[in-house]
């Protein structure tokens, strides 16, 4: 059990409050942290929003009940909803909630403390433990069963989209040798394979399988479509004025962020239109200027800070009726599911076996294939 008294600071902490606190200031103010994690983030926001109550969202129960328990000690319980949710199901909780604009959004979609420190789920190559990585317990597979029923040309798609792996395929390949004999099912093994297969003379700073982990994990919970479908039912959801603000650790998140808040921030006509009209100005206004990163002083005190990328805009307006439409569009689309590819896969490997299977048995008589 993690201690709550011995909790890492968040990323960015200052500049995260300084973001999404002006939006706050006012009474009934409502501000959803869509990755609750410890509460690092959101204790510091209702501390410096005094008017503001924050609905917490995570889908690890374990770091719900822990957060729950912090917001107590902290004496914010009265400010404070714990949800049980993946972000993804933002309008879900409003609505359950009966809430129809927020004022501020934020997103930290790095792994929490818990994750990270916990030992018994195999989110890290550091422990030795069951290759799980599900951020919600009650989620039907893991990482142990996408790595022993994956398509081999799957696990090299997986690891060089979502892990930019340039050995994804001799990875992948010793991967599905290993487990005609054995399925991979701990965090060493799946570590020491991948220390077998990387070169010495080829390997960047740190662990060589850091890249695979972090791949099987943003596979095993969907973590980049969930995001695609959250950003728009966020910004519908945004009172004017209203702020939305995310802390990307992957470049794939950080793009996929980038991309959805510049159709807000350009303006929605012909580059040669004589005159913009009103309806096709920005709504969005830049917070940040790009993307803050962490200063060295803060990378020599957190590692994990190196990567962190953090953006955020403030809605300048409402939401033009075309752009309402096609975020709710997209924020409803349903990509293949990870759970429904993974059945699928397991199907066509189980049918694959079961070719090998009888082909080996016809093959074990010539003579009566002859007859």
């Amino acid at each position: 059990m993690t201690d709550l008294t011995n909790i890492h600071t968040p990323v960015l902490l200052d500049d995260c409050v300084r973001l999404v606190v002006p939006a706050l200031d006012h009474p009934g103010a409502v501000v959803v942290d869509c990755t609750l994690g410890l509460a690092g983030h959101a204790t510091a926001f209702l501390k410096a929003a005094p008017q503001a109550r924050l609905i917490g969202i995570d889908r690890d129960e374990e770091a719900l009940g822990m957060a729950t328990l912090r917001m107590k000690e902290e004496g914010l319980e009265d400010r404070f909803i714990p949800v049980h949710a993946a972000f993804d199901e933002f309008d879900d909780v409003l609505e359950e909630l009966g809430l129809r604009r927020v004022d501020a959004a934020f997103m930290d979609l790095g792994l929490s403390s818990l994750q990270i420190d916990e030992t018994d789920r195999g989110f890290s190559y550091s422990h030795d433990a069951p290759l799980d990585m599900r951020m919600d317990t009650s989620q039907g597979f893991d990482a142990a069963q996408i790595l022993a029923e994956y398509p081999q040309d799957e696990l090299v798609r997986i690891f060089r989209e979502y892990g930019q792996e340039r050995f994804a395929k001799p990875i992948a390949r010793a991967i599905v040798r290993q487990r005609e004999k054995e399925p991979l099912k701990t965090s060493r093994q799946l570590d020491e394979l991948v220390d077998r297969i990387v070169p010495k003379s080829h390997r960047a700073k740190g662990n060589p399988a850091k890249r695979v982990f972090q791949a099987l994990r943003i596979e095993v919970n969907g973590e980049l479509d969930k995001l695609g479908r959250t950003l728009p039912q966020i910004a519908n959801r945004l009172a004017p004025g209203g702020r939305l603000v995310v802390e990307s650790y992957h470049s794939l998140e950080d793009r996929t962020v980038k991309t959805f808040m510049a159709q807000g921030l350009n303006v929605d006509a012909p580059v040669d239109l004589p005159v913009v009209p009103a309806d096709a100005q920005p709504f969005f206004k830049e917070l940040t200027r790009g993307a803050l990163k962490a200063d060295q002083a803060e990378i020599e005190h957190n590692p994990r800070s190196a990567p962190v990328r953090l953006r955020g805009v403030e809605l300048t307006r409402e939401i033009p009726e075309r752009w309402r439409i096609r975020f709710a569009q997209d924020s409803k689309e349903d990509p293949v599911h990870t759970p429904d590819r993974h059945a699928a896969f397991a199907r066509d490997l189980r049918h694959d076996r079961n070719k090998r299977s009888q082909g080996t048995r016809n093959q074990g008589n010539p003579g009566e294939r002859r007859r």
